[in-house]
């Protein structure tokens, strides 16, 4: 059914590519970001600026600087997720690229990532993404899906040695700079506002892959990213992770799926609570248990919808995805690293048989 999204584009045809770039007290680094963009290769392009309520007005001086871009302004912070729906909502163009104010692009991004849709066609696409301020270290090759709903960046931390030079299928393409056509977010009906910010990406990812869009990786395509400029590793980022990753778990599987690796993702939990309370962020734990709990209808209601559009089974799904799990290392230690890994390994590698049987 998803051919009618495939668009055919040839090197005649450049169609219009809506940038939207969502700020939050991002200052210099939002003005850095639009520039680099306006110094892309490929010129067919719109920048909407989406301001989530920033205090700092960066936003007002960004369209002084660069008067041709297109500023949103809400009231409120609504949030990563609705913040760039109301973007994506206002673009005109046939692609659409969310892209972090806190990211600097090269010259060529653009034409890299527009190239891979035309081989690959429908599919949400992320580029290689370089840390900003860390010469040759990766952030991301690629966001990869676990069955226990993690998310991670393949090769974060390690040197960029282009030791992946293709275009490759990935979990769930990076909300740091995500591309895609205009009809698949509208299929997909956009971002989900109930997660706020954090796992945005593995859920929309994850939503796609249920309907048979797949994840691509660009490698062609580079970007340099800050990376979490607001809240960095802080308990807020830690609630909005577990919380989102709980609500997740609970929306995108089904019931039958579900009962099947409940009693090793038991075992994952006390895991996470040993975790958060060595980092020092119990509190942040019990309030995104809490708020869960606090939110059971609206969950039980978006249970429903997926259930209801699902056209890939779980076990198809699933067959997919790492038994391993890449911890950074400014996150935890190595030691606790491996000693994670071996168990949610193992963990993993039971739940699957269980469910494959």
């Amino acid at each position: 059914m998803w051919y009618v999204f495939r668009i055919e584009l040839s090197t005649e045809h450049q169609p219009l590519v809506s940038i939207v770039i969502l700020n939050y007290n991002a200052g210099e680094l939002l003005l850095n970001c639009v520039d680099s963009v306006f110094k892309s290769n490929y010129k067919n392009i719109e920048i909407i600026v989406v301001d989530n309520a920033s205090s700092d007005k960066s936003h007002v001086t960004c369209k002084e600087r660069f008067d041709k871009i297109h500023v949103i302004r809400n009231e409120t912070n609504l949030g990563y997720c609705e913040g760039n729906n109301v973007g994506i909502r206002n673009a005109n163009g046939e692609f659409i690229v969310i892209l972090n104010p806190d990211t600097i692009v090269e010259p060529n991004w653009l034409i890299g990532l527009l190239d891979a849709y035309r081989k690959k066609g429908i599919g949400l696409y992320q580029p290689k993404i370089l840390s900003l301020y860390e010469k040759g270290i990766l952030q991301s090759t690629g966001n990869m899906l676990h069955l226990f709903g993690f998310g991670f960046a393949r090769d974060k931390g390690l040197r960029d040695n282009n030791q992946r030079n293709e275009i490759e299928q990935i979990g769930y393409a990076s909300g740091t700079c995500l591309f895609t056509s205009t009809s698949v977010l509208k299929s997909l009906d956009f971002l989900d506002p109930f997660l706020f910010l954090y796992h945005d990406d593995l859920d929309l990812g994850w939503r796609a892959s249920q309907l048979g869009i797949k994840s691509y990786f660009v490698p062609s395509a580079v970007i340099y990213h800050a990376e979490s400029y607001i809240l960095k590793w802080s308990a807020k980022k830690f609630f909005w992770l577990e919380r989102n990753r709980r609500y997740c778990i609970l929306t995108h599987y089904s019931k039958k799926t579900y009962r099947k690796i409940l009693p090793s993702l038991i075992l994952v939990d006390i895991l996470v609570w040993f975790f958060y309370i060595y980092k020092g962020f119990l509190v942040s734990k019990i309030r995104a248990e809490i708020d869960i709990l606090r939110n059971k209808e609206q969950i039980s209601k978006r249970y429903k919808e997926l259930e209801d559009k699902k056209l890939v089974s779980d076990i198809e799904l699933i067959k997919t995805f790492p038994d391993d799990i890449y911890v950074p290392i400014n996150v935890s230690s190595s030691t606790t690293n491996n000693f994670f890994n071996k168990i949610l390994s193992s963990l993993s590698r039971k739940a699957k048989n269980s469910i494959l049987s």
